[in-house]
């Protein structure tokens, strides 16, 4: 059936003849998928919307009763080929526990651009560490990665190639529920130069990795196979996207008992986030294949058994500043321009935060009363207010993420983050 509608169309299908509905597909139209399990994968390859009109593909809201795409050898399961301006949704992804991935956008010589992928429900694809839930292996730019669960993957979401190319810029990562990675949660790779001759973006871009959960509790690789809940490498070195950034703040980074909560190099800025480990270490801003440059660490709540904080081997060229934290661990805060900042040990935690170590679902991270309170920062001034983990102002002149004297919205679990203000 299609209905149309100002030049657009609902396109619906069902299980017996999608395929032959894909390719027609128009900017604007929307491709409405019945409730069913499809066995053939969704190729969209060479689809191309336009900005303000793009092609829908989508599934119902019921993840029970649901669209639900099962994988099958020899083909990733949602294929992305050449297409832009192209939203993918409110699908049930399951792996069969085969050799494949979930979303793949493919072919080095390929691209994907303006690329949405939301209310995904991803499962079983955990065969192994390489298997991912989200990947790119072409030039990306402009995605926005919304609201998402990744359950057991073998990597949650993998974007950029292993040797440098096909890189993803100008991300919008958010809302996403990654638990139980056997290796990362979310790896942005590190870039070499930026190819041109496809369109790809010049100017200065950046990727924002905000209001996550990553959580690898459980499931993990251990000794040299074991990666870190998130791991962002470094943009080109010279040339276009030198001064590309990361943006990570609003994020629950929870557990991991063989690597750090974050590891990052090149331009980063880390705000407003909540980190803990009961067993290993939190941030680590180290080098990876290149350098850590401009860094900023400002407003976190960290607590973590080992190391909160660490910076090192940075490039002495730019600033790498860390200020306005509250952090309780082993060895708190290690290198850096440090201002501003509360620290203690792992174990008073509790001292300064209302349940840092109640279980999952129900951990309040908010100061108890006016304990990460710091003294005016500038004599005389009227201290700036500021956006807390929760979406609410409060005064810079406070250490931590989570602004102190009001009840937290809601207790950190494992769940996708509310929507905040």
């Amino acid at each position: 059936m299609v209905l149309e509608s100002a030049g657009a169309a609902t396109i619906q299908a069902t299980p017996q003849n999608y395929l032959s509905r894909i390719a027609p597909l128009k900017p604007g139209d929307t491709l409405l998928l019945a409730p069913g399990v499809y066995r053939q994968g969704l190729p969209l390859h060479g689809l191309q919307g336009e900005a303000g009109n793009p092609i829908v593909i989508s599934g119902g809201n019921d993840t029970l009763n649901g669209t639900i795409f099962l994988g099958r050898l020899g083909a990733n399961t949602v294929s992305i080929k050449n297409s832009a301006y192209l939203v993918v949704r409110s699908l049930v992804l399951d792996g069969a526990g085969l050799p494949v991935d979930a979303v793949k956008a493919e072919g080095t010589s390929q691209f994907a651009h303006h690329i949405t992928l939301e209310r995904l429900t991803i499962i079983n694809h955990g065969r192994d560490q390489q298997i991912a839930g989200i990947s790119t292996k072409c030039p990306a730019w402009s995605w926005v990665i919304r609201a998402n669960l990744i359950q057991g993957a073998g990597t949650g979401i993998y974007l950029g190639n292993s040797d440098g190319s096909a890189p993803f810029i100008g991300g919008l990562i958010e809302k996403n529920l990654i638990v139980n990675s056997i290796g990362y949660d979310l790896q942005i790779k590190h870039q070499l130069s930026r190819p041109n001759e496809i369109g790809m973006p010049v100017e200065t871009m950046q990727t924002v990795i905000r209001h996550n959960v990553f959580s690898k509790a459980d499931g993990g690789s251990s000794g040299q196979m074991a990666r870190p809940n998130v791991l962002l490498g470094h943009f080109p070195l010279s040339g276009a996207g030198m001064e590309d950034s990361y943006a990570v703040y609003g994020n629950f980074f929870y557990e991991n008992p063989n690597e750090a909560l974050l590891q990052a190099e090149g331009n980063v800025a880390i705000h407003d986030n909540i980190f803990f480990s009961s067993q290993g270490d939190a941030v680590r801003i180290v080098p990876h294949k290149s350098l850590p440059q401009r860094i900023e660490v400002e407003h976190n709540t960290v607590v973590a058994k080992e190391s909160g904080i660490v910076i090192s081997g940075a490039d002495s060229r730019f600033f790498q500043r860390v200020s306005l934290n509250a952090v309780f661990a082993a060895r708190p805060i290690l290198g850096g321009m440090q201002n501003d900042n509360v620290t203690g040990t792992f174990s008073v935690a509790g001292q300064y935060l209302h349940a840092p170590f109640a279980a999952a679902g129900r951990m309040d991270f908010s100061p108890r009363a006016d304990s990460l309170h710091m003294k005016q920062r500038d004599a005389g001034g009227v201290p700036t207010l500021h956006t807390d983990f929760f979406g609410r102002q409060f005064q810079e002149s406070a250490a931590g993420a989570v602004a102190a004297g009001q009840a937290a919205p809601w207790h950190l679990g494992l769940a996708i983050q509310p929507d905040k203000p």
